[in-house]
């Protein structure tokens, strides 16, 4: 069976003004409380993810998740991707998934992650995205990470930015995104750009601390 060095991984924690946030790796008993905070938060997350096939609620049903958990963990094991729970002081509460690693000369991948309305602006989504990257430039031996924003999300793009990506170019309705093709900035690091780790970054800026 193939397995990447950076999957299965637990990171963390940090601890930021909401409770020490840790990652871990996605397990199959995370059914329940994934499907509870993707419908509850259906209204604050819908407008900003790609426009789905099926209704929000058949999509994000518990029953859904048996199978997008085996996507992921086969992806995972292949070494594509390296899919992660965010947790709060042990509890469920956020997504955060590293895509298409490509390997090679290239060694680039992008990140993604979406947190619960009620752990927004705690600082959670910055400790989850720092504690990633670094992941991304040790363990899973990358040299690229990127992300995609719309401009309109105020609160991401200061997640992004607090970590220390810089913008490199908008893309003209790149994303299908609640029923339009949305424009959406690109932004990217490299591991010459990050002296020391991501979080000891986060760290120094006074956004977060080791425990």
């Amino acid at each position: 069976m193939t397995r990447h060095p950076g999957w299965p991984a637990e990171l963390g924690p940090l601890r930021v003004a909401g409770g020490l946030v840790s990652l871990r790796s996605l397990r199959l008993r995370d059914a329940a409380a994934w499907s509870r905070l993707r419908l509850q938060n259906r209204e604050h997350l819908e407008p900003w993810e790609p426009t789905g096939e099926s209704p929000w609620e058949m999509r994000h049903h518990i029953s859904v998740w048996p199978g997008v958990y085996s996507s992921l963990r086969a992806e995972a094991r292949k070494g594509h991707m390296v899919p992660m729970a965010i947790e709060l002081d042990g509890r469920f509460c956020g997504q955060l998934t590293v895509g298409n690693i490509v390997r090679g000369a290239l060694r680039s991948a992008w990140i993604g992650y979406w947190v619960a309305k009620d752990v927004n602006g705690l600082g959670v989504a910055t400790a989850a995205v720092a504690l990633g990257l670094d992941h991304c430039f040790g363990p899973v031996g990358l040299h690229r990470v990127e992300a995609t924003v719309r401009p309109e999300n105020v609160a991401s793009r200061a997640v992004l930015s607090n970590v220390g990506f810089r913008e490199e170019g908008l893309l003209k309705r790149y994303l299908d995104v609640h029923g339009r093709f949305r424009d959406h900035m690109l932004v990217a690091m490299t591991i010459e750009e990050v002296p020391g780790s991501v979080s000891d970054r986060l760290v120094r800026s006074g956004r977060a601390s080791w425990v």
